[in-house]
């Protein structure tokens, strides 16, 4: 199979190499008042990752020829363990790698930065795509700078939507487009659509159809939210009622409509911008399409999600860490990571060139489909406990899309649980 690119946001940690880890002594990490040693903390799942970290470290290095600046890997799931360690012992790196759906877990270790901190950095809002700066937010305050973006697409088999006569996904269609095609799509032991397993996945169009998250603004939980409920029953009754998807095998198919669309067993799926090259470059052949999320009552409404950079709490060297920041988010680092086609990054001004990295036949399509589906993007919004939330409904989706549990009950009962 393909070997799909494990994007910032995904939760999936790859078999990484035995890596740098995230240890060593607290001030080593945290430096000294007055030191010159910057420690970067970033997570890194392959060689790949590593040397593309190497390179902005080199950038940043060439940028503060005056300050020592190491850099320290480990993978995905290991990373986070290691950083739980290290806030309990006052041992963060002045600069740490953080994710948008992990952050709500660990902002204690973050310091919150101020406009003047980006002014220190050589940073300002304007550099940075419109919704991008709320990705590291949390209850309204910033903890941190993207390096990159993403949304969620409705990737789709055009093969199989010609054979059936269904029309193709495109920019401005609606609900009603989406279960026609769906419908459509669906015979000869083929689903039109697969439904998703993660949090993004299958979250994404309930979210786009109600046009409310299962969180509020000021991280309460509201998963009971009765529009959101509505929605998110609509998207189980794909497989339960309306029969154009096909129910998940078990709890552990955590990619289950992934890799059924990618396997060429499903007509449409929803998954991530960090996928769109994989997915046009299939190892089943079949010519994909992508475009942005149904149109909803309220709008076309998708969350803007990615990975970036902030800085600790525990920095004793705080002007000193946020001159690396300035150089890890800055124009030369950013034009690296969108040139190399790894990711789309957050700053606008070099999301050209992540474009230009993309084989010219696929080009124009990609660049159609960022371009509309970043349009309407707001930052997740999520409650303290978020991370506990998703890792207890992933595995009753299961029991929901075999029809033995209502969706709606299942999100009363995290509710319940979590809410608090």
């Amino acid at each position: 199979m393909k070997k799909f690119k494990v994007g910032a946001v995904a939760a999936v940690a790859a078999a990484a190499l035995v890596l740098t880890g995230c240890g060593g002594g607290a001030k080593e990490a945290a430096g000294a008042a007055g030191d010159n040693s910057v420690v970067i903390d970033m997570w890194a799942g392959s060689e790949d990752d590593t040397a593309a970290l190497n390179a902005q470290l080199e950038i940043a290095k060439a940028d503060n020829p005056d300050l020592n600046i190491t850099l320290r890997t480990a993978p995905w799931g290991d990373f986070f363990t290691k950083m739980t360690t290290n806030m309990a012992s006052g041992n963060m790196a002045c600069v740490t790698g953080m994710n948008s759906g992990m952050l709500s877990s660990y902002t204690a270790g973050f310091a919150e930065l101020t406009p003047e901190d980006l002014t220190k950095a050589g940073l300002k809002d304007a550099d940075f795509a419109p919704g991008s700066l709320d990705i590291l937010k949390n209850k309204g305050k910033t903890y941190g700078i993207p390096f990159d973006i993403s949304t969620m697409l409705v990737y789709y088999n055009a093969d199989l939507l010609k054979a059936s006569n269904a029309p193709e996904p495109k920019v401005g269609w609606t609900f009603d487009d989406f279960e026609a095609t769906a419908k459509a799509a669906t015979h000869d032991k083929k689903y039109g659509f697969a439904v998703g397993m993660g949090d993004f996945q299958w979250q994404a169009l309930p979210i786009a159809k109600s046009g409310v998250q299962p969180a509020t603004a000021d991280g309460t939980l509201d998963l009971t939210n009765p529009a959101f409920v509505e929605a998110s029953n609509w998207y189980s009754s794909l497989v339960t009622e309306q029969k154009v998807a096909a129910p998940v095998a078990s709890a552990s198919d955590t990619g289950w409509g992934e890799t059924q669309y990618s396997g060429g067993n499903a007509a449409m799926a929803v998954d991530g911008t960090w996928n769109a090259v994989g997915y046009l470059e299939n190892d089943s052949n079949f010519t994909a399409g992508m475009a942005p999320l149904p149109t909803g009552p309220n709008g076309n409404k998708s969350l803007i999600l990615g990975s970036g950079y902030g800085i600790s709490k525990d920095c004793k060297n705080k002007d000193a860490a946020l001159k690396v920041l300035g150089s890890l988010l800055g124009k030369k680092s950013q034009d690296h990571i969108a040139s190399s086609g790894r990711s789309y990054p957050a700053r606008a001004e070099s999301q050209p060139l992540y474009f230009e990295s993309i084989d010219a036949k696929y080009r124009d399509q990609v660049k159609t489909a960022f371009e509309a589906a970043f349009q309407n993007v707001e930052g997740q919004q999520v409650s303290d406990n978020w991370s506990k939330v998703g890792v207890y409904v992933q595995p009753q989706l299961v029991s929901v899309y075999n029809g033995q549990e209502s969706m709606a009950k299942v999100l009363e009962t995290a509710q319940q649980q979590f809410g608090k």
